[in-house]
């Protein structure tokens, strides 16, 4: 892969944009308001230990103390101590007030809860967990095959020492070699940095705390070929650098400052091409198209011809429709983030040769996808099943909200249906209750439907229950809102 990002700081906000062959691939989004301290690492002071609870209340600098369980005080605290394994030491014997010791946060505060700690450190990195506290490797059980867990096995076994051990992650799966190392040596340079900052008993600040987005992107993205990463924030780009001739070296000479005048995602249409990518709608140029629905069960893509009708037959448009519809999935899956079940409704082929060429085209787009996908053979019904990792939410859940108005139903009731509903309450209030007369609050829409189209209605409607019923419009109500109010 030769690519470029973009990245783009406010100071709120970061969002990294993967351009390849001058084309929005990939785009990640970090809001300050929404990062944790999950992961962080600090020098804390033991201020309170408490039996009766089996725990203690731990100083690592935050507004609240935090809390440390005995269950969750393990590895070389506890070496030499011979505890059966379904009994919990007594937290007197692990820890003592005013003892300062290296702890790592599992939960985030709370409401009045403080954070909860753990003392069996890691450190994550996109392939790798290493495990300072251990000096074996281990591989996730999700990757079944047991000639992959061997050989990701033997490539990390390597670099087990006494400065720690390793856990390859499910993510791992298929990763070569120079990846492997590259996490590996990232790691260990961090443990490192972590120990200098112990030495020097840095308690006013974490001993480590996991990266920002654009540190995180730029130590996945190592070795992947990337020929140019631009920063538009000169203190970003400053500590970027930073990070990377201390962490990362290898790229630290492709990172540049942005100054231009032209915001930073608006090259390549950056900021269209999100905007698009918000859209159920994908245009394809022949003059096909996508349709995409996101659910909570699944993601499905509807492929139809559109515009496009061809220079030769019918059978000859669908599948040239369908293969450049691969293309365009793939790039949509990565973009939009998409993952767990998708089904694909590609246009009908009766060609069997035709069906194949599609499949191989739609993993050939895949390929490019860092992320573990799999692709199953057409169904009887002719949809094409497959699957794509969970790594982080879409892009659609990070920024947008369910419509309040129609609550993610996509689509309003008519003005027509909601006229009834109102007339079928003012019988059902009526009945209930003895009223002298209705007043209707609803919105402009309905409102007018009622007075005009619905008038007849509206009048046989006091004839029949004996009763006034006054409209009154309300532009703050939405469509499908309205009240029936007895006088």
């Amino acid at each position: 892969m030769s690519g470029e990002l973009l990245i783009n700081v406010t100071p709120s906000e970061t969002r990294v944009a993967l351009i390849e062959h001058s084309s929005l691939q990939e785009v990640h989004v970090e809001r300050i308001a929404k990062k944790g301290i999950v992961s962080n690492i600090y020098l804390g002071k033991v201020i309170r230990v408490l039996p009766g609870m089996q725990a203690a209340f731990v100083d690592i600098n935050l507004d609240k103390a935090a809390f440390l369980h005995a269950s969750d005080i393990r590895s070389r605290l506890i070496t030499n101590q011979e505890n059966n394994d379904n009994e919990v030491a007594d937290i007197r014997t692990l820890v003592h007030e005013g003892q300062y010791l290296m702890v790592q946060v599992v939960k985030d505060p709370i409401g009045t809860k403080g954070a909860r700690l753990t003392t069996d450190l890691t450190i994550a990195s996109r392939y790798l967990v290493m495990m300072p506290n251990a000096t074996h490797a281990g591989v996730s059980q999700r990757i079944e095959s047991d000639k992959e867990r061997h050989r990701l096995k033997r490539i990390v076994s390597e670099h087990c020492d006494d400065e720690g051990g390793f856990i390859v992650r499910t993510a791992a799966e298929g990763a070569g070699e120079d990846e492997l190392n590259h996490d590996a040596l990232f790691l260990k340079r961090v443990w490192a940095k972590v120990q200098q900052r112990k030495r020097r008993k840095q308690i006013n600040m974490p001993l480590y705390q996991d990266l920002n987005l654009a540190s995180r992107i730029i130590r996945d993205f190592v070795g992947g070929g990337l020929e140019r990463i631009r920063v538009d924030s000169k203190l970003s780009y400053q500590e970027l650098k930073d990070f990377t001739e201390e962490f990362v070296p290898e790229i630290a000479q492709i990172i540049e400052y942005y100054p231009g005048e032209q915001p930073i995602f608006d090259l390549f249409a950056t900021e269209i091409e999100i905007q698009r990518a918000l859209q159920r709608k994908v245009e394809l140029k022949s003059g096909g198209y996508l349709i995409l629905d996101q659910t909570e069960a699944m993601t499905t893509i509807d492929i139809n011809t559109g515009a496009f009708v061809g220079h030769r037959n019918l059978e000859e448009t669908i599948f040239n429709t369908n293969i450049e519809a691969t293309q365009a999935i793939a790039r949509q899956l990565r973009l939009r983030n998409l993952g767990g079940i998708i089904i694909v409704d590609f246009i009908d082929m009766n060609n069997n040769e035709h069906k194949k060429r599609v499949l191989h085209s739609l993993d050939m787009a895949m390929s490019k996808d860092k992320v573990k996908y799999s692709i199953s053979n057409f169904t009887s019904l002719g949809l094409v099943e497959m699957t794509r990792k969970r790594t982080r939410e879409s892009l659609e859940h990070i920024l947008c909200d369910e419509c309040p108005v129609c609550d993610g139903r996509g689509h309003l009731k008519t003005v027509e249906t909601i006229s009834f509903e109102i007339l079928r309450e003012v019988v059902r209030v009526n009945r209930a209750y003895d009223a002298d007369k209705f007043i209707v609050y609803c919105s402009p829409t309905v409102s007018e439907s009622l007075m005009n189209e619905g008038y007849n209605h509206l009048a046989e409607l006091e004839v029949f229950i004996g009763k006034q019923i006054k409209v009154q419009t309300d532009s703050m109500y939405t469509q499908e809102k309205f009240d029936v109010v007895m006088m």
